[in-house]
């Protein structure tokens, strides 16, 4: 119903309740009453929807409460003036409402308990993430975008130009076609390697054919240092989670390589029933830091769209252990 049926329902009501009234003889004027009932729902129904705009929590069950309470008072001192007054009975109405209003608001008042401060901290860490996420696939594609520009398509533009040169030469100088060709086809090959880097960087082919723990065991395999991998991921990861733990122990592997100066580092998937594990460690130097490379910083932000959490633990002497912990099914 929508609010103009519902204005023109109560302008109705009234109207018929005071034509019935003048034709019935006057008297006593009762639709004051019908006035009352209507007044009532409407203003009931507005105080009510604006409390329910209050965001949810323990602030909108106070606003609930308020708007409940003030319409019973609403209603109590109307009833009272519309029956002619006298003794003022709604003062124990209001001492009621004051009770319980002010024991709500004190409850209200009080610090959160420790699980409604851990759902609000989740909230805005979920909130940040979320965000980021957003922002960085926004950069991802820009940078997709400018790698093909910049690339493929350059050497695709160049192609074609290098076809429509030897296809003028092919009938007058064979040979400076045959050249061309020769060229072209060296583009061409340019051209596909350039496609397979921008389809790496976004979901690595060896993920798809081969599965995450086999493309993990293809990347120690490509390092210097000797990585031993361990255990197996669960096969029902989806690929969006499969592309981040990927990405995660490919850069934690390459830090063991460039960094740490490590003679042997570890790789080992582990799982529970909520949660999948992914320890890489490693041997070496220690003192790794987050804070001091984009490398982790920007696995950290891959992670966090997937609800999943990534810790460093690398005292100066070493060892460096980085743990991956993934949510079995991602928020």
């Amino acid at each position: 119903m929508t609010a103009r049926t519902r204005t023109t329902l109560a302008a109705t009501l009234c109207v018929a309740a005071t034509v019935a009234w003048l034709v019935t003889g006057r008297g006593e004027f009762w639709p004051r009453w019908v006035y009352f009932g209507v007044g009532v729902v409407l203003v009931g129904r507005l105080v009510l929807r604006r409390a329910l705009r209050v965001p949810a929590g323990r602030r909108r069950w106070l606003a609930l409460d308020a708007a409940v309470c003030a319409l019973v008072a609403g209603v109590d001192l109307s009833v009272w003036v519309l029956s002619g007054g006298g003794y003022f009975w709604p003062i124990w109405t209001l001492l009621g409402i004051a009770t319980i209003l002010g024991s709500h608001g004190w409850v209200v008042s009080r610090p959160p308990g420790a699980r409604e401060r851990e759902l609000a901290e989740r909230i805005a860490a979920l909130t940040r993430s979320r965000r980021g996420a957003v922002d960085r696939q926004a950069a991802e594609l820009q940078r997709v975008e400018r790698d093909l520009h910049d690339g493929a398509q350059a050497r695709l533009v160049s192609l074609a130009l290098t076809l429509g040169l030897a296809g003028d030469l092919v009938r007058r100088d064979a040979e400076g076609a045959a050249r061309l060709l020769e060229e072209a086809r060296g583009t061409a090959i340019a051209a596909l390697d350039d496609l397979r880097t921008v389809t790496q960087s976004i979901h690595p082919a060896v993920l798809a054919d081969r599965g995450l723990g086999d493309a993990v065991r293809a990347l120690a395999l490509d390092l210097a240092v000797p990585v031993t991998v361990t255990g197996d991921p669960p096969p029902d990861l989806p690929p969006a989670v499969q592309t981040a733990v990927y990405f995660a122990v490919a850069e934690a592997l390459a830090n063991v390589a460039k960094h740490s100066g490590a003679t042997q580092a570890a790789v080992a998937f582990g799982q529970t029933r909520d949660t999948v594990r992914i320890d890489v460690t490693d041997n070496g130097t220690g003192g790794a830091d987050p804070a001091r490379g984009t490398g982790l910083r920007g696995i950290i932000g891959r992670l966090d769209a997937i609800d999943a959490r990534l810790h460093v633990s690398s005292p100066a002497a070493g060892p460096t252990r980085v743990t991956v912990t993934v949510p079995r099914e991602p928020k």
